[in-house]
């Protein structure tokens, strides 16, 4: 009950983050936080890779939540964060192009401050023992510091998003300032279950 008591849903007490409005771009500091984070390359609709950067990222996250749980003092319960994504290229032509054969990315799921390193290590033992997934051990514990950035709430398909990105990245130079660091995106909706028309993704862009 003490768990329950205490639970912790990180999208509503960083609201200004994860709920920002879909009408125009808003400017946010965004402060570093700690995430489960993981490398790889390439198409994102038709790569293994990916799906396997998911599980590893989902299976560990689902893991500390239920560590957090049976914790004898103070557990604690927590809603697991959605999946994030950092978008990037060796040549950033590839983005205009479509060539996501070329694309790089960072996925990404944040954990609660209340999540150790000790914690951590604990979770990858537990899920190597249990399920053990192909890319378990690629992935790494760290922070994310991103700084001030503009983000916009999208709804449509991803195959549709540039005229926001392009918006986005308008409202920056307008205001003064230059694109920093990789292209963001954090989703809301699950695309296995929901109609691209409403699927609901936080694009966001780091500037200074």
């Amino acid at each position: 009950m003490a768990a329950e008591k205490n639970k912790i849903d990180l999208k509503k007490a960083l609201k200004e983050l994860y709920n920002p409005g879909k009408k125009e771009p808003a400017f946010v500091t965004v402060p570093q936080m700690p995430f489960i984070m993981i490398d790889g390359e390439g198409n994102p609709n038709n790569s293994k890779l990916f799906e396997e950067c998911c599980e590893v990222l989902y299976g560990l996250s689902y893991t500390l939540k239920f560590m957090a749980k049976q914790i004898k003092e103070n557990p604690f319960d927590y809603i697991v964060m959605p999946l994030e994504g950092l978008w990037y290229a060796d040549d950033p032509s590839v983005f205009l192009k479509e060539k996501k054969e070329k694309w790089k990315w960072t996925l990404m799921v944040m954990q609660p401050e209340q999540i150790t390193p000790a914690m951590y290590v604990q979770a990858v033992e537990q899920l190597r023992k249990k399920k053990n997934p192909a890319m378990l051990g690629q992935e790494r514990f760290d922070t994310y510091n991103e700084g001030l950035s503009v983000q916009i709430m999208y709804i449509g398909p991803y195959s549709k998003e540039s005229p926001t990105i392009a918006r986005l990245h308008q409202s920056a130079r307008d205001n003064g300032y230059i694109l920093h660091g990789p292209h963001h995106e954090i989703y809301l909706s699950d695309p296995r279950r929901s109609n691209p028309d409403n699927l609901k993704t936080i694009i966001r862009q780091p500037v200074r």
